[in-house]
């Protein structure tokens, strides 16, 4: 049962809104402008406000409800807690890396905020809360996006204690700041711009 509810959590992961919801407004590919990435801040570069906002939506809902069933009709038993935070983190890569795109997916911000909701309430506040305090703070998506990925398994020890789950939020950070990586290169250098100056 465990493996199974993997391999579905992959494969809903694997949904890229960026693209799904690109090609029902009839937009570009998201790979083939910008960044090349296939996300809300990407899909927002084209000045359609309601694709990124439903892009934003669908790929966080996507995570939120592949780890809200996975809790509610097979957890403590049989998939437990360890077989939860695998169901996680296999939404979480099916994002990144989806089957039904050529493995060409996105930094995974949003799906993760799904899924940080699904397992604690509170811990989906205080990454959110992170993400948006940096973000209105620089302007610059990729260091909100950071610090949330460093706040969330901080936030996660406390709520939640050490355990599987955090250690899938940890893990998630990580590959959150690796995907990150060309825009921490630009950061270095004075190169990374805001999505939208300070006022």
């Amino acid at each position: 049962m465990t493996a199974a509810a993997i391999v579905v959590a992959y494969l809903v992961g694997s949904l890229s809104f960026a693209v799904i919801v690109s090609r029902a407004f009839g937009l570009p590919d998201p790979h083939t402008y910008g960044s090349g990435n296939p996300g809300a801040t990407n899909v927002l570069r084209t000045g359609r406000k309601l694709a990124a906002a439903l892009t934003l939506l669908g790929d966080a809902l996507k995570g939120w409800l592949v780890v809200l069933a996975v809790e509610l009709w097979w957890h403590p038993q049989p998939v437990g807690d360890a077989g939860l935070a695998a169901v996680a983190l296999a939404a979480f890569a099916g994002h990144l890396y989806p089957v039904w795109f050529k493995f060409r997916g996105g930094k995974g911000v949003a799906t993760a905020a799904g899924i940080l909701f699904a397992l604690s309430g509170w811990l989906g506040v205080v990454a959110t809360a992170a993400w948006a305090l940096t973000f209105f703070t620089t302007r610059i998506s990729s260091v909100a996006s950071l610090a949330a990925a460093i706040a969330a398994p901080v936030a996660s020890a406390w709520l939640l204690g050490p355990g599987a789950a955090t250690l899938a939020v940890a893990l998630m950070g990580v590959l959150i700041a690796w995907r990150h990586r060309d825009n921490i290169r630009r950061l270095r250098t004075g190169a990374e711009k805001p999505v939208a100056p300070k006022t």
